[in-house]
């Protein structure tokens, strides 16, 4: 149980019913489920959106591994470069749910002495696995493009590229809106990043239509000029995947998660004031620590009732979050907050 106030009891306390009533609707909970305060709630909901990406990841695998085949057999076939660009995005793409997968396995494993918060942050690196891939494949589409510019060569069977493409679009696109869903749902960036990926590379397969066409009218360039066009496309949803993937490794959150716990403690009986607090992502769970005012007369007791129903504010009012850890400080010594909070007061509501 944690110290939830420094030992000031200084008798009854001013304005504070402390009756047998008020003590027991705090302590039973305690007695049935000790310190759970419906963090075991989330912790579960957590466990299933972990599996819910796992099965997210490989059937968007299935489809877009199936997608790319298809494509790889009429690049062979035709020689288009716009539809190779395409074919390596979606082999690239297929091939990302490999790190997720096993981020999101890890992400189960149960916290140890050694990693204290869990195994979390895999995800994050899987993360940068993604950012990578989208670069690399980004370079080799960019290659083939400028080979092709270098030495053109005429693209046969123009209708199978034009199919391959509209293949290549719905196969992606049904990807990018299952991905992105459930990533936005959990909480996992990396996965709706992924998701990001897979709708470009639907739209990139649209240019390779472009491509078809042009070629189709006696143009030899609009092959490999599509191409660098769909590495422009490609590098665009670069930017915003390492963008969204540096902000959660730099452990930043959205500001209305921060007046949202703000509202919720405001409104719990007994606070006086809302110091700081901080939020942080692993992976796709959410943990805060918060500091609170109250008042300087009341007891420990008293003072961990109220840091319980912080919790519980918590916990209701941010989505996804798994665990707070809530210190109190007392009105008169409020000055002190940084200073205990430096020295390992700090209570544990979680």
């Amino acid at each position: 149980m944690g110290e939830l106030d420094h030992g000031h009891d200084h008798g009854p306390p001013h304005g504070h019913a402390d009756t047998r009533a008020s003590r027991w609707r705090h302590r039973l909970p305690h007695l049935l489920t000790p310190h759970s305060h419906d963090s075991g709630d989330k912790v579960d909901s957590a466990m299933e959106a972990t599996a819910e990406g796992i099965r997210t990841l490989w059937i968007s695998l299935a489809i877009l591994g199936g997608t790319a085949l298809i494509q790889l057999a009429v690049v062979a076939l035709s020689g288009s470069i716009a539809l190779l660009g395409d074919t390596i995005h979606n082999f690239a793409d297929a091939l990302t749910a490999v790190p997720l997968g096993i981020a999101f396995v890890l992400g189960r494993r149960a916290a140890s002495r050694r990693y204290t918060y869990g195994y979390g942050r895999a995800e994050d690196l899987a993360g940068i696995a993604i950012v990578l891939t989208i670069a690399a494949s980004a370079a080799l589409a960019a290659y083939e493009a400028v080979q092709r510019l270098v030495d053109p060569r005429d693209v046969t069977h123009l209708w199978a590229v034009a199919g391959a493409a509209v293949v290549g679009f719905l196969g992606n696109e049904w990807v990018a809106r299952y991905r992105i869903t459930t990533g936005r749902r959990i909480g996992s960036a990396a996965l709706a990043a992924d998701g990001l990926h897979a709708r470009t590379d639907g739209f990139t397969s649209l240019a390779v239509l472009l491509g078809a066409g042009g070629a189709a009218l006696g143009w030899q360039l609009a092959d490999p000029i599509v191409g660098l066009l769909i590495t422009v496309a490609i590098l665009a949803v670069l930017r915003d995947a390492a963008r969204e993937v540096y902000r959660r490794i730099m452990d930043s959150v959205d500001p209305v998660l921060v007046d949202a716990a703000e509202a919720g403690l405001r409104a719990v009986d007994g606070v006086l004031e809302v110091g700081q607090v901080r939020m942080r992502w692993i992976g796709h769970r959410l943990r805060a620590e918060a500091d609170v005012v109250v008042d300087d007369t009341l007891t420990v007791g008293q003072a961990h009732d109220i840091a319980v129903d912080a919790e519980h504010a918590l916990v209701h009012a941010v989505p996804r979050l798994t665990a707070a850890t809530v210190h109190t400080d007392p009105a008169a010594h409020s000055g002190r907050a940084h200073h205990a909070a430096r020295t390992g007061h700090v209570g544990d509501a979680a």
